[in-house]
């Protein structure tokens, strides 16, 4: 664990950069610079695909792939991202787990509010399971954002009658649409990347003026987790986001949901990017392949 490495990167997330950007075309340019600049590991394959009527990434190991795939959805804020963004996280997931993993580009506010998103998420979901893969063999995965379709997918994939899949892995996820967690308070102005004032622009426009305390908004304080399947959340101490998940976890397991909190000291929000410069992130993306290969149909 290096100190070193998490002030060198804490010091560059501080820097003003690309993103701060005052139209959404300009952010989302802003965002997928920095992404950019994150290591992808070698050893993996992709390829143009779709999903439902969405474009997906199809991201392979170059040895013939285990049986099983990982659904990611990308972060953002739900505005800005897209499959490459997230590519490093994709790929370190593939090349540590050695199963197929479909990236979606899921549409965004503002031009598509809530709830585009999810429904985008399920009719990814639905192809899968249409094609014959079966639920217990399939993984939702994803970062911030993503971190929370994969728990909101779930819970709009149970509303439609459709079978859960068998784990969820969930990078920082933002699960309060409320921002009633103590740490946006407690951890405003430690964390490197997020405020509270910050998330203001695009919680709006994802929100679309819609009621936030709803559970495909904030499911960390109204949604019935009531047989959701194996979680592992990973969150850093020094995210305003901190408690979605440590609220999260203790939801889940009131409601008899294994589920496992992976806290990490001293990183900024999805940590896991900078696998490759950041000790840390290499060793959590370690634990979340095992969990993966443990839970994944073999």
């Amino acid at each position: 664990m290096s100190k070193e490495q998490r002030a060198k990167i804490a010091e560059m997330l501080r820097r003003p950069n690309t993103m701060n950007q005052e139209s959404v075309e300009e952010f989302r340019a802003g965002f997928a610079e920095l992404m950019a600049s994150m290591l992808v590991p070698e050893g993996i394959r992709t390829t143009e695909a779709t999903l439902g009527d969405r474009r997906a990434v199809l991201v392979e190991p170059a040895a013939p792939p285990r049986a099983g795939t990982i659904l990611y959805f990308h972060g953002g804020s739900f505005v800005v991202g897209s499959p490459e963004t997230a590519m490093s996280l994709t790929g370190n997931l593939v090349a540590r787990t050695g199963f197929r993993a479909f990236s979606l580009d899921y549409r965004l506010a503002p031009e598509h509010p809530f709830p585009a998103g999810i429904e985008d998420c399920v009719a990814a979901y639905r192809a899968l399971l249409e094609s014959g893969e079966d639920p217990s063999a399939i993984a939702f995965a994803g970062d911030s954002a993503g971190g929370g379709l994969s728990v909101t997918t779930c819970l709009a994939a149970r509303a439609a009658g459709l079978p859960l899949p068998a784990a969820i892995v969930a990078f920082s996820p933002g699960l309060d649409a409320t921002r009633s967690g103590e740490s946006f308070e407690t951890k405003d102005g430690i964390d490197p990347i997020l405020t509270r004032e910050g998330l203001k622009p695009t919680g709006e426009m994802y929100f679309g003026g819609q009621d936030p305390l709803q559970e495909l908004l904030s499911p960390v304080l109204v949604a019935d987790l009531t047989g959701f399947p194996p979680m592992l959340l990973q969150v850093g101490t020094d995210e305003i986001l901190l408690d979605d998940s440590t609220r999260l976890a203790a939801r889940a397991r009131d409601a008899e949901v294994d589920v496992i909190l992976d806290v990490v000291a001293g990183v900024p929000h999805v940590f896991q990017s900078f696998a490759g410069v950041l000790d840390e992130a290499d060793e959590a993306l370690d634990r979340a392949a095992l969990f993966l290969g443990q839970r994944l149909k073999r």
